[in-house]
C-alpha cells in the first residue's frame, strides 16, 4: 500500500515537471491548431524531467481526412 502511494507521487511529480517545461517553452499561450501541436504539448508533458536533459520532444502527425 506505501509503495503504491510512493509511486503514484513520483508519477504526479513527473508529470508536474513536464507541465512547467511545456510552460516554458510556450506551448500554452496559444490554443493548439494541429495534431502536431496538440501531440507534442502531450509528449511534453509525459517526457517530465528529461526535458531538462536536452531532450526536445516533438510530433508529426496526419488527421485522414474523410472519403467523399
Amino acid at each position: 500500500m506505501r509503495l503504491r502511494r510512493i509511486i503514484g507521487i513520483l508519477v504526479i511529480l513527473w508529470l508536474l515537471i513536464g507541465a512547467a517545461a511545456a510552460v516554458q517553452r510556450g506551448q500554452f499561450s496559444t490554443p493548439p491548431a494541429s495534431c502536431s501541436q496538440a501531440g507534442t504539448i502531450a509528449v511534453t508533458i509525459v517526457s517530465g524531467p528529461l526535458n531538462y536533459l536536452g531532450v526536445n520532444p516533438k510530433i508529426g502527425c496526419q488527421i485522414p481526412s474523410p472519403s467523399p
